[in-house]
């Protein structure tokens, strides 16, 4: 065997190894491998090895005994031209159960240790190869169950949120040089800088985060899903509905009332917006203990609704839905005329007609839920960055906060200016450690825990 190629290398860092693709049956599979000796385990475990790096190299791996593993393609790539910053080997092989767990078992029995959670992408950040806001990008985009979610991802990944995150930082330091300028030379020729000229720039900035924070409630909602519940009386078609709605089979329909005894839960889209389509027991009432307790989580379901759709197979049994549902939430309710199809009464005015059988009606109902969303969030739209995660809206309030606590300070005179100041440096602080400048561990902790092994 050839020598492993010799290189520059940082000792400091572990080389890790994970199985990058899920689990499971499936044609392909990607081991990947990072770290100081990356090339040389890999060197080890593979050949022939890919002399030049970003070229790909049908390759055997192999165990340490040098029986055959599996066969499949070999790039290596140098650092820090990699994704994480460092040496890097992925091998494309076989997939399965067994196969790429065993080429992973190699590359581990010649050196490296299994990865944790989200370990290759934490090191490209710790890299400078992605910033902290970028990160979390690739870890939903990976979640993403919905177009609109993966829009917002990739917006994410591309850094248009980190570029008005480190636009709101630039702006507060500029803040910062104002005041320290009026502080360190008060005497100056052309006098100090007005008062009013640091507060307006300050107020400024203050305005520009509440911007970014009002994106906050569209952005949880395209990452979580607007609420939308069905609701009724059993036997109306509500089950039926949730999988044409699906496109699927996921609830269990038959002509026994009470069938549904929980809540079920699924992802899909109305018009380009992101739901959680939920299922529910009929409302009646019920001696059946079992039943009853499946009512009481249809009713606290239907309390947190975004958009709750009223069932009903006849006018009355709609009328009566509609009149229940109205007392237990305050978002818009939608009238569906369900089981359209049988001709037996037409759907009253304002309901949309809707036949779970063939279909017809779907694209209005989608259309319903779609206006009855913007109705209660506003309109959804991309142009902008979104705040996505709580730990954004809690960094960008507590910046606002000490930019408000500057404001203060600055115009009552309370206290020293040189104080005053320290809410600018807290408010920088806290945006910079918002985009993984500032290195804390235990926010990477708290990001990364939530990713996949081999990310």
């Amino acid at each position: 065997m050839r020598a492993a190629p010799k290189r520059p290398v940082d000792s400091r860092t572990d080389t890790i190894v994970a199985v990058a693709t899920a689990p499971g049956r499936a044609a392909l599979a990607i081991v990947r491998l990072s770290g100081s000796r990356a090339l040389e385990i890999g060197h080890e475990v593979l050949s022939p090895w890919p002399e030049a790096a970003r070229s790909a190299r049908l390759a055997r791996a192999r165990d340490r005994d040098g029986a055959p593993i599996d066969e499949g393609i070999a790039i290596h790539y140098e650092g820090p031209a990699s994704f994480t910053g460092e040496d890097s080997v992925e091998f494309t092989c076989h997939g399965g159960p067994l196969a790429p767990a065993l080429v992973a078992a190699a590359f581990v029995a010649a050196g490296a240790r299994p990865a944790e959670p989200g370990e290759f992408t934490r090191r490209a950040v710790l890299n400078g190869k992605l910033d902290l806001l970028q990160a979390e990008g690739i870890g939903d985009l990976t979640e993403a169950a919905s177009r609109a979610a993966l829009r917002v991802a990739l917006s994410q990944v591309d850094g248009g949120l980190s570029r008005r995150i480190g636009a709101l930082r630039d702006r507060v330091i500029e803040v910062e040089a104002l005041a320290a300028y009026d502080i360190d030379f008060p005497d100056e020729d052309d006098g100090p800088i007005p008062a009013t000229r640091i507060l307006s720039a300050a107020r400024d900035v203050i305005a520009q985060i509440e911007q970014v924070l009002a994106t906050a409630p569209v952005g949880e909602l395209v990452r979580a899903g607007a609420c939308v519940v069905i609701a009724g009386e059993p036997n109306v078609g509500k089950s039926s509905l949730f999988n044409a709605m699906l496109g699927r089979r996921r609830a269990i329909v038959t002509d026994i009332p009470g069938t549904t005894r929980d809540a079920l839960e699924a992802i899909t889209e109305a018009d380009g917006w992101p739901i959680r389509l939920i299922d529910t027991a009929g409302l009646r009432d019920s001696t059946d203990t079992v039943e009853k307790l499946g009512i009481e989580v249809s009713r606290e379901y239907i309390g947190r609704a975004d958009v709750a759709l009223a069932c009903g197979d006849t006018g009355a049994s709609l009328r009566r839905a509609a009149d229940a549902v109205a007392t237990l939430t305050d978002a818009p309710v939608v009238l569906i005329f369900t089981k359209a199809d049988r001709g037996v009464e037409r759907a009253p005015a304002g309901a949309v007609a809707v036949s779970a059988e063939s279909g017809s009606g779907l694209a209005e109902l989608a259309s319903a839920v779609s206006r009855a969303l913007e109705s209660r969030r506003g309109q959804l739209s991309f142009d902008a960055p979104l705040i996505t995660h709580e730990r954004h809206r809690f960094a960008l309030e507590a910046a606002k906060a000490e930019l408000a606590g500057f404001v203060v300070a600055w115009e009552e005179d309370r206290v020293p200016a040189v104080v005053a100041a320290v809410h600018l440096r807290e408010a920088t602080r806290l945006l910079e450690e918002l985009i993984g400048a500032v290195d804390v561990e235990d926010v990477l902790d708290r990001v990364f825990s939530s990713f996949c092994v081999g990310k």
